[in-house]
């Protein structure tokens, strides 16, 4: 029996994330996923590819601060945004790899905070809700689905079973196991044998009335983020090419052209206003 086992947002892209017992799905998948972004003075987004420091950015919800998120880095003030979007914010045209799109800026005490700690002159913005970015037809087919600074789709998912395989293989050559949030996955699932979301269609979560339906659409091709310590920011001076290498054997992939897949990445179908929850059973449908 198929099962999700976890569930993670991560409110600032490419810093750190949350685990959450439930999430509310919306037009633009878990709610706050990926809301804030990291730009340079150009407005183009920044990540951990560059900027590996990101990752112990860290994001929390305080329960005696449920209007605001708490963010948090080593040796810095903790520093709060509020959830609700606040009116007046000046407009600032931001780019994701070749998306572009106005986003509204969080002004200047936010400014100075990540840029002191990351010591690069950046700007922190959040997606105007009133914007669309669209996610690529060629792979959404005759669906429409949007996003906010994901790299392309709302969701990504990933199978518990997938990662077990991998530690075998990376432990089999003396390399450390990786745990899950190298991947960076929004929905986590148990009951699936190694990479059999790779050939699932929809997943289904939730009781009658109150489904959550999802259409994965595309194998996710990965870059050298999950060879980062999502902890310490910095690779293993051992196995600073892993787990890319012993990827590189076994998951290319032709329909991203080669690229090395490990989860998939998903969009809503149904389900908008509804709960995703730990502990759910899933029911998957075979792509055909």
């Amino acid at each position: 029996m198929i099962s999700l086992s976890a569930l993670h947002i991560y409110p600032i892209k490419s810093c750190g994330g949350i685990s959450l017992p439930q999430a509310a799905i919306g037009e633009f998948g878990l709610n706050l996923d990926r809301s804030w972004m990291l730009v340079d003075g150009e407005g183009r987004f920044l990540s951990q590819r560059e900027h590996g420091r990101m990752a112990t950015i860290s994001t929390a919800f305080e329960d005696d601060s449920p209007a605001l998120l708490t963010v948090r880095a080593p040796g810095m003030d903790d520093f709060h945004l509020p959830l609700r979007i606040e009116a007046g914010a000046a407009r600032l045209p931001v780019t994701i790899w070749d998306d572009g799109v106005d986003a509204l800026d969080c002004g200047s005490a936010a400014h100075d905070w990540f840029s002191d700690y990351l010591q690069a002159d950046v700007r922190l913005v959040r997606f105007d809700p009133q914007a669309r970015r669209i996610c690529s037809p060629r792979w959404t087919g005759d669906l429409t689905a949007t996003t906010q600074f994901s790299d392309g789709f709302p969701i990504l998912v990933v199978g518990e079973a997938s990662l077990q395989d991998l530690n075998q293989r990376l432990q089999k050559k003396g390399a450390p196991a990786l745990p899950m949030d190298r991947f960076r996955p929004n929905v986590v699932l148990s009951g699936l044998e190694a990479y059999e979301e790779d050939y699932l269609d929809t997943l289904t979560f939730g009781p009658a009335g109150r489904e959550v339906v999802l259409k994965l659409v595309k194998p996710c091709a990965r870059c050298p983020v999950p060879g980062i310590d999502q902890k310490t920011g910095t690779r293993d001076a051992d196995w600073p090419d892993e787990p890319l290498d012993t990827m590189a054997v076994y998951r290319a992939n032709e329909r991203v052209d080669g690229g090395l897949t490990f989860g998939q990445n998903a969009i809503v179908v149904q389900g908008w206003g509804n709960l995703l929850g730990i502990g759910q059973g899933v029911v998957g449908e075979l792509a055909f």
